[in-house]
């Protein structure tokens, strides 16, 4: 968006409102004390991936403007956990957020800028008018150039304040795990744990205290060796004794942050990249040589012998994917990459940033977090034992059909062969019991538990906000709980027809990239599926007219928008070109007195705001 066109729709942003603030010295910050800077807000929640993926993608962008752009994260919480204000703050550490954090669990400051969607990114000028919004991930290079612009003319004007910002980093802690992720029993009967904010591995032994090494430096990283760097480390999975012969290495690492499955030799401690290239998969091949199909926060591993190979938990993009080490290939095993719970087969399912893998034979269990439930991969087909969807969550034990978990994490077979889960934001760990159809409470007051195994007798649990392991005694309580539901205010909509559009300008010096034919599409479905009467499906336009079946009160309008854009000068031979994607699950009210129009914003300005 040019100069000309942030004039055009000047809009004063609103003030910064909510429960206090985090990594600013206990000071609270108005929008006022910023002025003179650019300022970046990023509307978060800590449960989602694609959050996640756009701290990452801040950081370099924070470091090259330090002087002038202050990024502000607003957390606007959808699950009730996250609400609590010591779970933000061990959020805000895990995930090594460098900048100011605005405590929102009311959705008070997400409402007062229309926000839609997780992650929304809003650029404030340096005299607090809003000047560009985008929704969803990858927008770093059009944030380069509206922060360059922004630089440019506000140091002219007079009105460019250059110093620090006002984050002012917390107290370091010391601990020998940091937000552990996932565990295994090794073959020696030690316990390989993934320690994650520290960047590493730790073996422990069989007391689950006890280091017997570390794998890698600490540093956050990518370099392999026997002074390996890992980034978030999460799931990990041992191969079969044949293949990792042949292979040459043991154990598979689920390396989240660097889109990369690593292999870890056991009696070395030799670490290898084995699949992925480093880059985040946003479009394109998911079939091919192991090294050169990207990957997406690999979450968690695990070998599942009727694929032959590691079933591997694509959080990032709401997929199973494959990896066969022999043959050094991946390939997609299930999910199309929309977000959801759809039961179909493998590859016409929809997941929603699964988790947690634990295969038994033919059935390979799994959790999908966002939508709080357990399903299993059989047959060629998916099916959901618990979950009602993105927005329905509790603790609530009895019948399957009925239960509720609140963002599971991990998943384990128990030697009975009832399935234990990790019920991560329940502090709990559940049992579903496939003989009966019924679920149970095993254990609770665990701080975020991310992963569960059996060990010689013994249910031990990786209390992840705990910095440790522990042995939860299970006394098999019944919790009636209750049942939950996001709390994130539906947007208002007119029944009959509905003008739905995706706002999308391509960054400066760039455009719509129409060489091999559309450069937009645009994927529309609906909870209930009946909600729409007509305009479901995919197509090229950004715009669709809907219509609103007749009867529904409320439900779910789920939007997938996708843009090919490119830089705009003939004279260059190759073109930098970008993809830009968003999912948006969009809660709707249905009123005779609202709108017939819903904008969402995916990047650039509404030109009608």
């Amino acid at each position: 968006m040019t100069t000309a066109q942030r004039r055009r729709a000047r809009v004063r942003a609103p003030e910064l409102v909510g429960r206090g603030w985090l990594n600013t010295g206990g000071k609270d910050i108005k929008l006022g004390d910023l002025r003179g800077k650019v300022v970046l807000l990023d509307f978060w929640t800590f449960c989602c991936i694609n959050c996640l993926h756009v701290l990452d993608e801040l950081r370099p962008l924070e470091a090259e403007f330090a002087d002038v752009l202050v990024t502000v994260g607003v957390h606007s919480p959808k699950f009730v956990h996250e609400a609590d204000p010591e779970a933000l703050k061990a959020a805000v550490e895990r995930y090594e957020v460098h900048h100011p954090v605005l405590d929102d669990p009311e959705l008070t400051t997400w409402q007062n800028f229309a926000v839609k969607a997780w992650p929304t990114l809003v650029v404030v000028d340096p005299e607090g008018y809003v000047v560009h919004v985008a929704a969803g991930e990858g927008h770093v290079d059009a944030l380069r150039t509206v922060i360059g612009e922004l630089i440019a003319e506000h140091e002219a004007k007079g009105t460019l304040h250059r110093g620090d910002g006002p984050y002012v980093p917390p107290a370091p802690a010391d601990t020998t795990l940091r937000f552990p992720a996932k565990a295994i029993v090794l073959p020696n009967g030690n316990l390989l744990v993934s320690d994650s904010a520290h960047h590493s591995l730790v073996e422990l032994g069989p007391d689950g205290e006890t280091v017997v090494r570390r794998i890698g430096t600490g540093e956050r990283g990518r370099q392999d060796g026997l002074a390996p760097t890992f980034s978030e480390p999460a799931g990990l999975a041992l191969l079969p004794s044949d293949a990792a012969a042949a292979v040459g290495y043991h154990v598979v690492v689920a390396d989240t942050v660097n889109h990369l499955l690593r292999g870890l030799n056991l009696d070395t401690g030799e670490v290898t990249t084995v699949a992925g290239t480093g880059e985040q998969w946003r479009d394109g091949e998911t079939d091919g040589p192991a090294d050169a199909i990207h990957l997406t926060s690999p979450w968690d591993v695990a070998w599942w012998e009727p694929a032959g190979g590691i079933a591997i938990a694509l959080a990032g993009n709401h997929t199973l994917g494959l990896f066969k080490p022999v043959e050094q290939r991946l390939e997609r095993l299930a999910g199309t990459t929309v977000e959801g719970l759809s039961d179909a087969p493998l590859k016409d399912a929809f997941f929603a940033q699964t988790s947690g893998l634990a295969a038994q034979g033919d059935r390979l269990w799994l959790v999908d977090s966002e939508t709080s439930a357990l399903r299993y991969l059989e047959n060629g087909q998916v099916k959901t034992v618990v979950g009602k969807g993105l927005f329905d969550f509790g603790h609530r034990d009895g019948p399957a059909d009925q239960a509720l978990f609140q963002h599971p994490l991990g998943v384990a077979v128990l030697p009975d062969g009832s399935v234990a889960v990790a019920d991560t934001y329940n502090g709990a760990v559940r049992r579903y019991d496939p003989a009966t159809g019924e679920v149970s409470t095993l254990a609770t007051d665990i701080a975020e538990p991310s992963d569960v195994l059996f060990v010689d007798g013994e249910l031990v649990v990786v209390a992840s906000a705990a910095h440790r392991l522990e042995r939860p005694v299970a006394p098999g309580t019944k919790v009636l709980g209750e049942a939950h539901q996001v709390k994130r205010p539906p947007t208002v909509i007119a029944p009959g027809e509905l003008e739905l559009s995706v706002v999308f300008t391509p960054p400066t010096g760039q455009k719509l990239d129409d060489r091999y034919g559309p450069s937009t599409r645009l994927e529309i479905t609906s909870s209930p599926p009946e909600l729409l009467v007509e305009g479901a499906g995919v197509g090229t336009d950004l715009k669709r007219t809907l219509r609103i079946a007749d009867g529904f009160t409320d439900g779910v309008l789920h939007v997938v928008a996708q843009a090919a854009s490119c830089t705009d000068d003939p004279a260059v031979e190759h073109p930098v070109c970008k993809l830009t994607r968003q999912d948006w699950g969009v809660p709707v009210r249905i009123s005779a007195d609202g709108p017939n129009r819903l904008p969402l914003m995916m990047g650039g300005l509404d030109e009608d705001v």
